[in-house]
């Protein structure tokens, strides 16, 4: 492989042209060098980025490309394991939009696929490589908040589109799947804990599709309660409630977009500390990561095994509601 990883980009979405594109493009370790669409004017933007691209009128077309060593997959969440197989197969590197699965044994069979091939699979969860994140976990694990009692997540903005994808239950859409996964994986990455069981669960549908999910869930040293909701005004938080100090995170998952990444600890006599994270751009260090994880670097923040703990959390929470 060449010493900077070649990228190609499977379909030419409005989040591939404006975050992920860009992103590779600005990461080190590698290049921006084909997307696969069958609109040529969907291509424009990302030739105007990356002068010089390649662009190919199928996926099959760019995963057949010897120059290109790993793909980003932007795709419906329907079609996520099979283009990712596909990609694997081919022998190209993976990073996939989250969810990457639909269940977690769709994910066991992405393990058993990625230590058969050998190539890096992973779920564009971006947030694991902001260090808002890292600095909450470090936090959590020196004991700042003493003894944890409670987590509090929550994720909310208002797209009642229904020809958005995000609306249609038939290609995974929902919310619990668009951004639950935000809020289970936050939770089990700075805690290190899985859920026991779930609690309870009320859900609103629009026809067949989740749109606002209310939870709640037993940990082993805590109690968790999470809100997710694709009709109500934006707005997002965590908050992790030790018997020493509250930890909170005000702008955790949409850093820089919906606010400034923020750590407020809160401790005895009305005292807080704050951690402010201005500049840094989460799907930028994603793929500088993703691409130092291929070129023989550290392990990845975000390996499947991880991904599956939040999609078998996420199962947990269907089967309570089933």
């Amino acid at each position: 492989m060449s010493k900077t990883v070649r990228w190609g980009i499977l379909g030419a979405s409005n989040f591939a042209k404006r975050q992920m594109a860009p992103a590779i493009h600005l990461a080190n370790g590698g290049e921006l060098t084909a997307v696969a669409t069958s609109d040529p004017a969907k291509a424009a933007d990302f030739v105007a980025m990356a002068p010089g691209l390649r662009i190919h009128d199928s996926y099959e077309a760019l995963l057949a490309d010897p120059d290109i060593d790993a793909v980003y997959i932007p795709l419906p969440n329907h079609l996520h394991v099979e283009w990712t197989k596909k990609a694997a197969e081919a022998g190209k590197h993976v990073l996939c939009e989250k969810p990457i699965a639909l269940n977690a044994a769709e994910i066991d069979d992405l393990i058993a696929l990625r230590d058969s091939t050998g190539v890096l699979i992973a779920e564009a969860f971006m947030i694991l490589h902001h260090p808002q994140w890292t600095k909450a976990q470090a936090l959590f694990r020196q004991g700042a908040i003493g003894k944890i009692a409670r987590v509090g997540a929550t994720f909310s903005y208002n797209n009642p589109d229904p020809n958005n994808i995000r609306n249609r239950k038939n290609i995974g859409g929902g919310g619990l799947r668009d951004i639950g996964v935000y809020i289970f994986g936050a939770t089990r990455f700075v805690t290190g804990e899985e859920p026991d069981r779930i609690l309870s669960t009320r859900i609103d549908w629009d026809g067949d599709v989740d749109t606002t999910a209310h939870l709640t869930a037993q940990f082993p040293s805590f109690h968790y309660t999470g809100l997710v909701s694709m009709r109500m005004a934006p707005y997002q938080e965590i908050v992790f409630h030790g018997d020493a100090a509250v930890m909170t995170l005000t702008a955790p998952f949409n850093a820089g977009v919906y606010g400034e990444a923020r750590i407020a600890l809160s401790g005895p006599e009305q005292t807080t500390q704050v951690w402010r994270f201005t500049a840094d751009n989460h799907y930028v260090r994603q793929v500088a990561a993703f691409n130092a994880t291929v070129q023989g670097g550290a392990d990845y923040a975000c390996p499947l095994e991880f991904s599956r703990g939040t999609q078998a959390m996420m199962d947990m929470v269907f089967d309570a509601v089933r």
